[in-house]
């Protein structure tokens, strides 16, 4: 945080020329930090989105990822890094013995407190096959540590149908759908035609040639019969577990007005 800036803003608040909560909105942009010469922290992206900055792990060193794991541990409970391959995990426990591996979501985890309790509602994850979990996985850790509850359902995908049908009850206790799928990517249709929540498609880059690395049940989700789905991109179970979550906080924000 530059100090003349906050010093600028105290001192407005001290003579009455800002209230107390226009300086509050001054400061969800007013605060990040450098890292060495490659990053810059930005601490406050909670206070304006509801969520802390993820580390996206491709593309960076270990020593890099480290290092703005550290710093974003002084100012956070929670610290997550994403698409992390587990060499790359193994050598970030060798330096931070505290940090937690998730191999089938590839995500790192530094926790030095509770999750920021995000109150009722709840996100079940939903996957077509065996082979979407580490997309699903993604999505049901970033949900975790976002502080919301969350359930799984694997491998009930539209071969054999009657897997799905044997699970209305917990399709029916979820507030929010996320639904993985790879191949033709059918799954989130038929959920969508079982429920009333919010369904949240997934597509994985699971399937033959002609899915084109998951362009086939893309187009599949974004062209679904059914009503009331979502669809984010290729193998983005992060993607998906935050815009679910926002979707439950402002559900509650609107039923408390």
């Amino acid at each position: 945080m530059n100090p003349d800036a906050l010093q600028e803003l105290l001192n407005a608040i001290a003579t009455g020329d800002i209230s107390p909560d226009t300086a509050l909105e001054t400061l969800k942009h007013l605060n990040f930090e450098p890292v060495a010469d490659f990053a810059k922290v930005d601490h406050h992206r909670h206070l304006r989105t509801g969520f802390p900055e993820v580390i996206w792990g491709p593309g960076k060193t270990p020593e890099q990822i480290r290092q703005i794991m550290i710093t974003m541990a002084r100012h956070s409970p929670v610290v997550m890094a994403t698409r992390i391959e587990p060499a790359i995990a193994e050598q970030l426990e060798a330096e931070i013995p505290s940090l937690v591996y998730y191999p089938m979501a590839r995500i790192c985890v530094l926790q030095t407190g509770s999750p920021p309790f995000q109150g009722s509602g709840v996100i079940s994850i939903l996957t077509a096959g065996t082979a979407d979990l580490p997309v699903a996985e993604e999505a049901a850790i970033t949900a975790q540590f976002s502080g919301f509850q969350t359930q799984r359902l694997w491998d009930v995908g539209v071969a054999g149908i009657h897997r799905l049908l044997s699970h209305r009850d917990l399709l029916s206790q979820a507030d929010v759908l996320i639904v993985v799928a790879g191949m033709e990517g059918a799954l989130p249709s038929v959920v969508a035609g079982m429920v009333d929540c919010p369904v949240i498609g997934v597509p994985t880059s699971v399937g033959y040639g002609t899915s084109f690395g998951g362009v086939a049940p893309l187009l599949t989700m974004l062209n679904s019969c059914a009503t009331g789905i979502g669809v984010v991109n290729i193998d983005n179970g992060f993607g998906a577990a935050i815009l679910a979550g926002q979707i439950i906080r402002t559900a509650r924000r609107i039923s408390s007005r």
